[in-house]
């Protein structure tokens, strides 16, 4: 890890690849550093912003992270979302051939699979779905399409995700849902925050 302070209320900590920010985030999950108050993951750092009254401030937050022995393989823990969808997407067909399966397939491995959500970015209520099977790990389109429906459940780069708005995307699509991703009237607004188990279930 190379742990790094952000002025006096900030620890940036650099990891080599998504395995060990995951890693990471569990641990912090098991062994939170005193005076952090919201951690930030991505897929090869973690931010942490510290409480401005902490005791040590960032320096010490820095050196309470750098104490921490992630254990290789370990996620974070959080709650469970179970999204329904309707397997009718447009990539589902070029999924089935990049993977060697079928569509029924596909969907069968899409439902089984266990996923959690890594991080979140490109837009408010995106989040970055990792999963434990490996054949669902297929390629973006080669052009990003000008508008992706609010609800679209796809798959890219080795993560799944739920467009939480309508959007450009290149993500190859399943299929959709009506689950609300994204909602301000909601604490917290996001459904899929960090740490959060997925589960899809074809209706």
């Amino acid at each position: 890890m190379r742990v790094l302070t952000c002025g006096d209320s900030g620890v940036l900590v650099e990891v080599a690849d998504l395995g060990e920010a995951l890693a990471l985030q569990a641990a912090l999950g098991e062994d939170p550093v005193p005076g952090v108050v919201e951690t930030v993951p991505a897929a090869r750092t973690v931010l942490l912003r510290v409480a401005p009254d902490a005791p040590g401030g960032a320096r010490a937050a820095a050196e309470a992270v750098r104490r921490l022995r992630p254990r290789p393989g370990a996620l974070p823990q959080g709650g469970e979302v179970e999204i329904e969808v309707q397997y009718d997407g447009e990539d589902l067909g070029e999924v089935a051939e990049i993977t060697g399966m079928t569509e029924r397939g596909v969907v069968r491995a899409h439902t089984a699979a266990r996923w959690t959500v890594a991080f979140g970015g490109f837009a408010p209520g995106f989040g970055y779905l990792v999963g434990d099977d490996r054949r669902l790990d297929v390629p973006r389109r080669g052009e990003s399409r000008t508008r992706v429906p609010a609800g679209s459940v796809a798959l890219a780069g080795g993560f799944g995700g739920v467009y939480p708005r309508s959007s450009p995307g290149g993500w190859r699509l399943l299929g959709r849902t009506d689950a609300v991703v994204w909602d301000l009237d909601r604490d917290p607004p996001g459904l899929l925050v960090p740490g959060t188990r997925v589960r899809f279930r074809e209706v």
